[in-house]
């Protein structure tokens, strides 16, 4: 694996007390390792994997040529150029079993939705477009084209075709695809092992007295409730306080058990810095500072106790700062490294509902609510005092507005990007 030096010899601009978000990704995004241990799961058990190996489809879905809806089997040449179209009915085709009878020019088939189409007939006419008279139908002109009304065979996926892709993080979608191939197993990436802690003498877990000047630890379930949204399997190691040998013991029990260690607080400066001195001393780190609002101090590199080896992700104390740079960074990280192919996180188009103050040479992310306004176009505005510390402003927000680093100042009506919560947080 490359060393921090040797990535940040690759990077132009490369400096780590001014570093733009876009440098920060490219850099973890170098570093990462990915997982190299497939498993094969029951189907059921594979929403949220990661696909390890391509699918191709063993056979043709659908198998036969079928009805789109319930109607009339007919021949597309036994429609009238003018006028209507009589049709004798030879019999009845149902979902699950194929027409055996004959039926010449002139005749249709009752046909239900799924069925095989029969031989020879490539036109479903619906049902309700059709007129029954005895043994026959009468199908109105223009109600039908040929070829209107029917599934081809093979055409959702053809015998050989590349069904999924190495790299998917399977939805349920892809699991009614894989079903509609006959798998009944599915192979998979390994979970990718997380452990994750808070570091701070003034920390205290849920349950415990609140001392004067102490304050419960949200971190951690916030942390929690991201890495949730992954997949990944947690080691959560509770609150450390900021002394060498817990800090010690926490990264090493980390590094053992884990393929990547979250942290948060301990890398500001400012800050007792045992957290830092200590991740320096068992690993290769690199402390940036980002030009990014909120999230500014960040760690990153790998921690190591013995043969083992975990990448970190040292991010900063406060609430709101930890969720930013979470989605930012860690996110896309941790899904590559699970061998996931992630793709950028969708940005909603939104007109500012107000002016908002910003200068450009840094990445801004402020916690908005977006709406529809009456001529059809999205809105956001932001929900009020966006210090590093309320987390309240988070669970408000239903996105977060991006002011880009290149970006200046917005003013009332401007259009703006927002990163919607919705199948995120």
């Amino acid at each position: 694996m490359a060393s921090l030096e040797e990535i940040a010899s690759c990077i132009s601009g490369y400096d780590p007390d001014a570093l733009p978000v876009a440098k920060a990704q490219e850099f973890i995004a170098r570093f990462v390792p990915r997982v190299a241990t497939v498993e094969r799961v029951a189907l059921r058990s594979a929403l949220g994997r990661v696909l390890a190996e391509d699918i191709v489809s063993p056979i043709d879905v659908p198998a036969h040529d079928n009805s789109a809806m319930d109607g009339y089997a007919l021949r597309g040449s036994d429609l009238a150029e003018s006028g209507p179209t009589r049709l004798r009915i030879a019999g009845t085709g149902l979902a699950g079993q194929q027409f055996e009878g004959a039926a010449g020019p002139g005749e249709c088939v009752r046909i239900m939705t799924g069925a095989v189409m029969p031989e020879g007939f490539d036109t479903v006419v619906p049902q309700e477009f059709v007129t029954v008279e005895g043994q026959e139908v009468v199908v109105p002109p223009g109600a039908v084209r040929p070829g209107d009304n029917r599934r081809l065979r093979g055409e959702d996926l053809a015998r050989g075709r590349p069904a999924l892709s190495a790299g998917k993080l399977l939805r349920p979608a892809d699991l009614g695809l894989l079903a509609s191939l006959g798998q009944a197993e599915v192979p998979v990436w390994r979970r990718l092992r997380v452990a994750f802690f808070s570091t701070g003498d003034e920390l205290r877990s849920i349950g415990e007295p609140l001392e004067p000047g102490c304050v419960y630890d949200s971190n951690r379930y916030t942390l929690y409730g991201m890495l949730q949204r992954l997949g990944v399997e947690l080691l959560d190691l509770g609150v450390v306080r900021d002394e060498p040998q817990a800090l010690e013991r926490a990264f090493r029990t980390a590094a053992e058990s884990a393929d990547a260690i979250i942290t948060s607080g301990g890398v500001s400066v400012g800050e007792a810095d045992f957290t830092k001195q200590m991740m320096a001393r068992l690993g290769e780190v690199t402390f940036w500072r980002i030009a990014m609002r909120p999230g500014r101090p960040m760690a990153f590199g790998r921690i190591r106790s013995g043969a083992h080896e975990a990448v970190l992700f040292g991010l900063p104390g406060n609430p709101v700062a930890v969720m930013v740079t979470f989605y930012a960074f860690v996110r896309d990280a941790l899904l590559a490294m699970s061998g996931a192919t992630p793709a950028p996180l969708p940005l909603l188009r939104a007109r500012s509902a107000m002016a908002l103050r910003k200068k450009p040479g840094r990445t801004e992310y402020q916690r908005g609510v977006v709406s529809r306004r009456p001529d059809g176009d999205w809105e956001v505005r932001i929900t009020g005092s966006q210090g590093s510390g309320i987390l309240r402003s988070m669970s408000e927000a239903n996105g977060l507005v991006v002011l880009h680093h290149e970006q200046g100042a917005v003013t009332t009506g401007d259009w703006v990007d927002v990163l919607p919560f919705e199948g995120l947080v």
